[in-house]
This record gives structure tokens, C-alpha cells and sequence, in this order.
């Protein structure tokens, strides 16, 4: 697993990592409580570099959280030590308010699922899905009654419990590795990157299967990926990082529609972003050479004005918008079911997305005005 610059040497391979992380493993379960993880100032450094800096952050039980955020930003770090595979250097990690810091990961009734998938690759479909109630001493009967289950729900052929995995493909693996991870019990899954060295349309595929196995479950799910796409397609809560910091942490549709910053506005999709100023009552941008209409600017002084491509329209003679700006129609671009258009004004860039249905019917190289209102733009600081 990726780790953070100027970290310690590597860990062991995900596989012996796993063996001797249910080795020893009895859940200990307490009263319940809410939420199910609290992490208070929690903080990771490696010598000089802090790779994760004072985070505080509660996960409700049966949540579907993911942390995302460009590669360095610390989420492997953040997730290695939740998972016991890493001690923090400051701060504190509570699942149901007792304290988890000197709980070895073979200890704590969490477990991770690996980015490597860290199979057995010597044992079958059925003995690596059982593996984990090997290691507790249920009987075997009952570990086949609970594997055989446990393909049915992650929709693997009864037939596979023989077949050896390494005959097994890459998205069957993927559900060989979650199987095994629910035989464990576990109160809290964590998800390395599942999904990362897998081709787009099993993607698809699969992000839709785990959202559907996170509600059929009940479990709770920390999931960490740098794909802003498989964020927003699985989660109840999104968690954005940078440079070790949680910047901003909220519904997709809230991180979507009001970025605390530009690099969370950017980091969410393709923008239109214009630095802009307070100008007395309104705001001025450089840029056009012109005031816009933005949202309640009161406490704002300078920064961006953040505008989704889908919320710019292009205006026909005689309609009108808050903000209308002229320019030329430069290309255009198929996405689909959308239809994506560059629209140049003097030196500034616009994106505008629309359906195929509600496509542009012009030309390039046409003169076009476009337009948007202050409630469909987002004020954004730095």
C-alpha cells in the first residue's frame, strides 16, 4: 500500500498482515453508543514530516464514509491508523467511546480490505472466505454454511467454493475479498483503494454492488479512493483532504453544490471559477472587466466565484440572466449523454454542460451570449 513521503519502512505484505490480524481476533463489543468512531486531534508524523495533522471527525454507525483526496494528501496514513496498522503520534481514535490507540489491529473488531486484495493465492475460493472462522474454531460444517451464504449475497457461483482464486478473475477476487472481510463480523470495514486496478465498466459495476451490500449489511464502511466519481456514486458522507487536513467533510451534494474553497470546488469536477472582489455593494471581476451578481457576499472580500458548467445556459436574443457575458462558441465535446461546450470571453474560459437532448444548435465559431443567476454560482475563499 502507497504510504506517505519521509514514512517508516514498509509494512508487511497485505497477506501476512491479514493472517495475523484474525489469528487473534475477539470482538469486544461495547455498549452502544453514538456515533461509533470519534477521532479527536488525531496526528501522524514521520520524523519532521506530518503526514496527518489534528483531525476531529465523528462516523455514525452504519454510515458509508469515504476520504478522498489527491495522492500525499495523507488519507492511506489516516486509514492505516484506524485500522491498528499504524500508531498515532498525538491525538485519540474511540470506537463507542473507548479508546483504540494501543489496540493491536489483531485486536480490534474492524478490518481492512487491501487495495492488493491480499488473498490467499495457495487456497480456495470457499478456505479464503472461511479463513477468518477457522481462525475462532467454528466447526467446519458451519464455516461452509457461512461461505456458501456469503457467495450467494456477493453473487459468486456456489460452484467457486472448490475453485482456486488465482483462476478466479479481478472483480471475483474483489468479491472473494469482501466476503472473507464480512465472515470476520467485523463492526467497521475499511476499503485501500479497492477498486483502483480494475477497468471502468466493472467499476461501474462494482461501486453500484458495494453501495448495495453497505445497506443489505448494515455495516459501516470507511472507504478512502483518490476518485471523486466513486465518492459521490457510494457515500452518505465524503471527507475531502489535503496536505494531511480535512478540508471539508459533508454530503456529496453539499460538497458538490457549496465547496468550502476552490481547491474543493476543482477537486469536486470540472468548474468555471472567477476571481473576483467586494466592489462596494456587489463584486467586480477582472477578468470580464465587469460586476457580477453573486450570492449574500456579507463577510466576503476577495476570492472565487464558482460556477458548475450545467447551471450556464446559453441566452437567445432578448432573454436575459443575472450575469450575461458574450463570447465565441471554440468546441465542443461529447460526454455521453451530455454535451460539453467551450465558450472563450477574451481571455477567460467558460465550460457549459448540457444534455444531448438540450444540445447547442449553432455552430463553432458563432458568436454566443451565456448567462447564469447569483443563487446558481458559489463564493469560495482560497
Amino acid at each position: 500500500m502507497a504510504m506517505a513521503a519521509a514514512g517508516p519502512a514498509p509494512a508487511a505484505p497485505a497477506a501476512a498482515a491479514v493472517e495475523a490480524a484474525f489469528s487473534s481476533f475477539e470482538p469486544e463489543r461495547g455498549a452502544v453508543a453514538d456515533p461509533i468512531l470519534r477521532l479527536s486531534q488525531l496526528s501522524k508524523r514521520f520524523g519532521q514530516f506530518q503526514a496527518v495533522k489534528e483531525i476531529d471527525l465523528a462516523i455514525e454507525e452504519g454510515e458509508f464514509f469515504t476520504i478522498v483526496g489527491p495522492s500525499g494528501s495523507g488519507k492511506t496514513t489516516l486509514i492505516r491508523m484506524l485500522a491498528g496498522l499504524e500508531e498515532p503520534s498525538d491525538g485519540e481514535i474511540a470506537l463507542r467511546g473507548q479508546r483504540l490507540n494501543e489496540t493491536p489491529a489483531n485486536r480490534r473488531p474492524t478490518c481492512m480490505v487491501f487495495q492488493s486484495l491480499a488473498l490467499f493465492p495457495h487456497r480456495t475460493v470457499g478456505q479464503n472466505i472461511e479463513f477468518p472462522l477457522k481462525m475462532r474454531g467454528i466447526p467446519a460444517n458451519e464455516r461452509m454454511n457461512r461461505a456458501l451464504e456469503l457467495m450467494r449475497q456477493l453473487r459468486l457461483p456456489e460452484d467457486y467454493y472448490k475453485k482456486q482464486v488465482n483462476q478466479c478473475s479481478g472483480g471475483e477476487r474483489q468479491r472473494i475479498a469482501l466476503a472473507r472481510a464480512l465472515a470476520f463480523d467485523p463492526e467497521i470495514l475499511f476499503f485501500d483503494e479497492p477498486l483502483s486496478a480494475i477497468d471502468f465498466r466493472l467499476r461501474k459495476t462494482l461501486e453500484k454492488e458495494l453501495k448495495d451490500i453497505h445497506r443489505e449489511t448494515g455495516k459501516t464502511f470507511i472507504y478512502i479512493t483518490h476518485s471523486l466519481e466513486e465518492a459521490m456514486v457510494m457515500s452518505d458522507r465524503i471527507g475531502i483532504m489535503r496536505a494531511g487536513e480535512l478540508v471539508q467533510v459533508g454530503a456529496p451534494d453539499e460538497i458538490y453544490s457549496r465547496p468550502a474553497n476552490r481547491f474543493v470546488s476543482e477537486f469536486m469536477g470540472e468548474v468555471n471559477v472567477l476571481e473576483v472582489k467586494r466592489n462596494g455593494g456587489g463584486l467586480h471581476c477582472p477578468a470580464l472587466g465587469t460586476d457580477l451578481a453573486a450570492p449574500d457576499i456579507n463577510g466576503f472580500d476577495s476570492g472565487f466565484l464558482v460556477i458548475r458548467p450545467e447551471y450556464l445556459r446559453f441566452l437567445a436574443p432578448g432573454e436575459e440572466a443575472e450575469n450575461r457575458v458574450e463570447g465565441v462558441l471554440y468546441n465542443e465535446y461529447a460526454l455521453g449523454s451530455r454535451i460539453q461546450y467551450q465558450v472563450r470571453v477574451g481571455e477567460q474560459v467558460f465550460l457549459v454542460e448540457k444534455l444531448r437532448e438540450q444540445r447547442y444548435g449553432g455552430q463553432l465559431d458563432d458568436k454566443v451570449a451565456i448567462g447564469w443567476d447569483a443563487r446558481d454560482s458559489v463564493l469560495a475563499p482560497e
